[in-house]
């Protein structure tokens, strides 16, 4: 009988995913804080001109994207970003997800590794391991407000590290790095040979602090990945963008056929719109987003929970008592009617933490973030519940 591939076998399923089938199979009254998806209908311009794509027929586009979405790439990365990139740098993806993909596709072989923050977005270890490549978590401890040690990340450099994935904004710690730091870590790429991926998805979802803008800095080393999906709340549109290096650009671009042949054409038209259209809605849902941080970080700390404030993105880490299973304190939360992502899904250094998601009304944050204090007071923050195995 033919059998899985080792590479797939060792893809690890998916520990958000395990609260959001639980809520969905349980029902009843959860206030649903554990997906990192905006509660903003995507502005109406941005459907307007998909919508007129769709009409007038879409078809197959260019494999790297049509001219007209990677010159509007183009165009936001100078404007925004500060980044001045040729169109042919610039390949549009199948959400950011994808941008990653294709780049570890393009740089990983086997039992090469790849540098990986911790906690982290599940889905770089997932990659890094379905290419055959070893993830090597750098640690992001909450005491330094989840901020990298750069010292500590040259530290892990192999001869077999090929590329390091850094996130800031950060999912899930909304820390934002801030540029010294970025600026150490791009140049110890550039010393040690790697490929500095970065992953700036929030780049307009920052509070405070300044966007990395990492390829700004060297853009022979960074390939900078950036989305629609959280700044227009296009999450289901599947489409973002990357520049990267030209000596790598051609090689994504080639990629991008076999893996997608190309993005939708509908999709594409409506990241144009996005890109050059208004900005006012995205000035707005930050906004919201402040707000909402700002009235859940307030409250947290008048109940005594020491949580760090996030300064970009829409997530903040609730801490537990030290040593309390993130998993089993988020599946013990949920019989008490709130769901958070367990800190165990993002790597071992917040396992004792559980992801908050901004992306719901204050109604419902007010609300969640009440049961999370009551059941916080009666089990001492989990320590109740016993530490991980």
């Amino acid at each position: 009988m033919p059998a899985i591939s080792s590479r797939a076998e060792g893809v690890a399923h998916s520990g958000i995913r395990e609260i959001v089938n639980l809520v969905i199979e349980r029902g009843g009254d959860v206030r649903r804080l554990e997906i990192g998806e905006p509660d903003f209908t995507t502005p109406t311009h941005i459907i307007e001109a998909g919508h007129a794509a769709a009409l007038a027929g879409a078809r197959y586009t260019q494999s790297a994207g049509t001219i007209a979405v990677r010159e509007a790439a183009a165009v936001k990365l100078s404007k925004v970003n500060g980044i001045d990139v040729p169109i042919e740098d610039v390949v549009i993806c199948q959400g950011a997800v994808q941008g990653c993909a294709v780049t570890l596709a393009a740089l990983v072989d086997t039992g090469d590794e790849v540098l990986i923050p911790d906690p982290a977005w599940p889905n770089y270890e997932m990659l890094v391991r379905l290419y055959g490549g070893i993830p090597v978590p750098y640690p992001l401890h909450s005491g330094t407000g989840f901020l990298p040690d750069v010292d500590e990340v040259a530290g892990l450099v192999t001869d077999r590290t090929v590329a390091l994935v850094v996130n800031s904004p950060s999912n899930p710690t909304g820390a934002v790095f801030p540029p010294d730091v970025i600026q150490s870590l791009v140049e110890l790429s550039g010393r040690r040979g790697l490929v500095m991926i970065s992953d700036e998805v929030y780049d307009e979802l920052i509070f405070e602090g300044a966007p990395p803008n990492a390829a700004a800095i060297d853009p022979e080393v960074v390939v900078g990945v950036y989305s629609c999906s959280k700044t227009y709340a296009m999450t289901g549109w599947r489409i973002g963008y990357l520049t990267a290096p030209r000596w790598l650009s051609g090689t994504l671009a080639k990629l991008q056929e076999p893996l997608i042949s190309c993005v939708s054409a509908v999709s594409q038209t409506g990241a144009v719109a996005a890109l050059t259209g208004p900005q006012e809605c995205v000035d707005e849902m930050r906004a919201a987003y402040r707000s909402r941080r700002d009235l859940v970080v307030g409250r947290f700390l008048d109940a005594g929970i020491a949580v760090a404030e996030p300064k970009g993105a829409f997530y903040l880490m609730v801490p537990f008592a030290p040593g309390t299973d993130g998993r089993a304190a988020a599946l013990d939360l949920v019989e008490h009617g709130v769901s958070l992502a367990p800190g165990t899904a993002f790597g071992r250094v917040a396992a004792d933490h559980a992801r908050l998601s901004l992306a719901s009304s204050k109604e419902i944050l007010a609300d969640g973030v009440e049961r999370i204090v009551s059941w916080y007071e009666t089990t001492g923050g989990g320590a109740g519940l016993g530490g991980g195995g």
